[in-house]
């Protein structure tokens, strides 16, 4: 410990300046600025095709046509009421007019 402290100021004496290894260290991918950049353009340029081709086949899928059913036949056992309902003789959401 004590010759660790005699080199430190030896080398502050001397004026040797050691290069600090955190400072050259380039973190995980190593890039420069312009690098980021065009990258972070280029994902940009991306998300705009993406957005306008899918737009541009949600348009197509939705205009193409589809099919309708008829209505199914009024058939009277759906509608059977062996009792009165305590309202009335229609159901609760339903207007009919009475002669």
């Amino acid at each position: 410990m004590a010759s660790a402290i005699a080199r430190s100021s030896l080398r502050k004496a001397l004026g040797v300046a050691r290069a600090n290894p955190a400072s050259k260290r380039s973190f995980s991918s190593g890039a420069s600025v312009d690098e980021e950049a065009r990258e972070a353009a280029k994902w940009e340029k991306i998300t705009y095709v993406a957005i306008a081709a899918s737009s541009i086949l949600a348009f197509v899928n939705l205009s193409k046509g589809h099919p309708h059913f008829d209505e199914p036949p009024p058939y009277p056992y759906l509608h059977i009421r062996n009792k009165e309902f305590p309202w009335g003789p229609d159901g609760l959401f339903e207007v009919k007019e009475h002669h």
